[in-house]
């Protein structure tokens, strides 16, 4: 059976390679499906764009969205070409505008069944971070969400409380839904931890091996939350000059401050995405501190899996998706009260690195999550 694997609107970048292209291969590897990526993006440098989308799936067409987002219904017609030229018999959609899109196809091609691969709550989003969108766009974005949700054949969740969230606000009552958290990235999987190549590292980053160094990786703005991020990160510096702070990110105001406050125990350090896991390799901690809103409450952050791949316990807010459940059934890590006074953190044991990694192999990779493709295979099926 031939599927159409639909994005919109998101350019290539780790995450589009891991959950995107990883999972399509994936598919058509360990099932012997005929899963085709076909993805419409930005005009603004296509030509490079197209590239490394072609690199992660060689045979997915890529197309520019014309103009802008806020007209994605113009990219319909391109679409409905597609599908007469490749007679899929279904599409899973990742994300709102792309299952729309499959919704409005369906009934005028080939196309039978369609998946809404749901990736967060993206109404609650737009509202609780004021995203930067046409008016007319954020008053629809409801109504598409929930024709996402209902109208579609089946469903992927990346949490159990997605799932709720869609109980909740647009009255989901079917059954037809796996729950697929962001997995993680087949570059990020350790056949065997290499001490010496970690040693090496972490002093060429500066930083002896009786330190503490807890890494926090990817942006500070918007839902990453700073400011409760800054809280738990005063006392932790304070107390001992042997805690240090790696912020894996792009420079920002709020980290630059942090490094003015304290110069000798906090970095900051912008890698490609291939770099980022030899340094994460090197740290004791994972940071992963959001603010407690419907946005961060249903999320499946792609850094808790990369934190447990490296080896590294994860620090992790109150209330963030069903990860933070997850730390204390499985003792992966520190769960963060609301007034957290634990300034103390021990280095973690190679053991305890190992194990780290063995939850990462059983709960966060392609081949862990089989059950669940072979659910939304069975139910695609036509």
């Amino acid at each position: 059976m031939k599927i159409i694997y639909l994005t919109y609107g998101e350019p290539p970048s780790g995450v589009y390679s891991g959950q995107v292209c990883d999972v399509v291969n994936h598919l058509n590897k360990e099932f012997k499906s005929d899963v085709r990526l076909v993805a419409f993006i930005s005009l603004q440098e296509f030509s490079a764009n197209r590239k490394k989308v072609l690199s992660d799936c060689s045979d997915a067409i890529v197309f520019p969205m014309l103009p802008r987002a806020v007209y994605w219904r113009m990219n319909i017609l391109w679409l409905w070409l597609i599908c007469l030229l490749l007679r899929p018999k279904a599409i899973i959609a990742r994300n709102v505008i792309a299952a729309n899109m499959a919704l409005r196809v369906k009934p005028l091609s080939t196309v039978k069944k369609v998946c809404f691969d749901g990736r967060g709550a993206i109404a609650a989003e737009w509202k609780e971070y004021d995203v930067r969108v046409a008016p007319q766009w954020k008053k629809e974005i409801d109504h598409l969400e929930k024709d996402a949700v209902l109208k579609s054949d089946c469903r992927i969740a990346v949490s159990e409380h997605l799932v709720k969230y869609w109980n909740k606000n647009y009255g989901y009552a079917d059954s037809k839904h796996a729950v697929i958290p962001c997995t993680i990235s087949s570059s990020f999987i350790d056949e065997e931890t290499d001490e010496i190549q970690i040693t090496k590292k972490r002093a060429e980053s500066g930083y002896t091996q009786d330190e503490v160094l807890f890494a926090y990786s990817g942006s500070t703005a918007g839902w990453q939350s700073f400011a409760l991020l800054k809280d738990f990160l005063d006392p932790l510096l304070q107390s001992s000059a042997k805690n240090k702070v790696l912020f894996l990110a792009k420079s920002e105001p709020s980290i630059e401050k942090l490094k003015s406050a304290y110069p000798d125990q906090v970095k900051q350090q912008w890698l490609s995405h291939n770099e980022v896991k030899a340094v994460l390799n090197s740290c004791d901690y994972g940071v992963l501190i959001r603010e407690n809103t419907v946005t961060n409450q249903v999320a499946s952050p792609t850094k808790f899996a990369e934190y447990l791949a490296c080896g590294l316990p994860v620090i992790i807010s109150d209330n963030l998706g069903d990860y933070s459940i997850f730390v204390e059934t499985n003792g992966c890590g520190v769960k963060l009260k609301e007034k957290q006074e634990k300034t103390g953190y021990p280095k973690p044991t190679k053991n305890e690195k190992l194990r780290m990694k063995e939850l990462v192999r059983n709960h966060f990779t392609k081949h862990a999550c089989n059950i669940q493709y072979r659910q939304i295979l069975n139910w695609l099926s036509v």
